[in-house]
């Protein structure tokens, strides 16, 4: 598999991106966090052997430090038998929890043949994830008390015990109400909906469902992630402005306003999710050492393979 052949690259630019951010913990930096997880995570795709593309990823090209979407990677751009592989990628998810040393800020990534991963502009994604036993039971088209009666039926629980994770943002005021109102609990977080998705698609979790808007590449990252582990997850894109609106129709030969399913989202089963932790939560936070080096923990999640895996290695700080 194509894809495979690069993992030890991609988590070499996770983990150098997760240990340059991990100084600004609790600095209340959030921005300085991202451009140092952005310059690490760039250095090691300059070195990779590939003819490799952000597919997605959060900021345009002049808004650096961002990897911008389309940016090319890699050494090998434009020759004949490089891999051609897009990457849809968050160097830094969950800036303002670095800032303020919260839990499941992690680098993120997700990796596939070119053309398998949704490529659009930065705009948000309306997003709806759970574990295998709701594949085909929930969906973004129906209301949200249907969805929560379905999951129920599905995992065999009573309202009162499903949990729900939804970010603490104003345009989910509704969403929160209803969920409420159904009887379930509702476990609000700050950010990091990748982390939240993981968890609810993991059976033996406590959280049994996210539901909400965040960010499109996290959403591509985390249908990647839940291709691998056979959970369910549905988006559909959310524009802020008519400019990301134009661009969208410009960049995706489909309609804009579709449901994408999970396997839309990331076409081929030749494709990786990697994620390493900056702060403590889905993985443990980086450990600066006393030697120099500093300990990173990450995520795998091999989709061809169904490899599902957590690794410790120590790098150079």
């Amino acid at each position: 598999m194509v894809t495979a052949d690069f993992v030890d690259f991609f988590l070499e630019a996770t983990e150098a991106a997760a240990v340059a951010a991990s100084p600004w913990r609790g600095k209340g930096d959030g921005k300085a966090a991202d451009g140092a997880a952005v310059e690490a995570m760039r250095a090691v795709f300059d070195k990779v052997p590939f003819d490799g593309r952000v597919a997605i990823g959060e900021g345009e090209r002049d808004n650096a430090p961002m990897l911008w979407i389309g940016e090319p990677l890699g050494s090998m751009q434009g020759h004949p038998n490089a891999s051609r592989i897009d990457i849809a990628v968050d160097p830094l998810e969950c800036t303002n929890h670095v800032a303020k040393d919260l839990p499941n800020a992690m680098a993120v990534l997700a990796a596939a043949p070119r053309g398998s991963l949704l490529h659009a502009p930065d705009c948000y994604m309306n997003k709806i994830a759970g574990s295998s036993d709701l594949v085909g039971q929930i969906n973004l088209d129906e209301e949200t008390s249907y969805n929560l009666e379905s999951a129920c039926m599905a995992l065999g629980k009573n309202p009162s015990e499903l949990n729900v994770v939804v970010m603490e943002r104003p345009r989910h005021k509704t969403l929160i109400r209803e969920i409420s109102q159904f009887g379930a609990n509702v476990i609000l977080i700050g950010d990091g909906d990748v982390s939240a998705a993981l968890n609810a698609a993991d059976p033996e979790s406590e959280i049994d469902m996210l539901m909400g808007i965040g960010a499109a590449p996290e959403g591509v990252i985390t249908a990647t992630a839940l291709r691998g582990l056979g959970g369910a997850f549905q988006g559909r894109l959310v524009f802020k402005n008519e400019g990301h609106r134009e661009r969208a129709e410009r960049m995706i030969d489909d309609d804009i306003e579709k449901l994408w399913e999970r396997d839309e989202l990331c076409s081929s089963d030749d494709s990786v999710f990697i994620g390493s932790g900056v702060c403590e939560g889905r993985t443990k936070g980086v450990k600066i050492n006393g030697d120099g080096t500093a300990s990173v923990h990450s995520e795998i999640i091999d989709v061809a393979s169904g490899e599902h895996k957590f690794v410790s290695r120590t790098r150079e700080f």
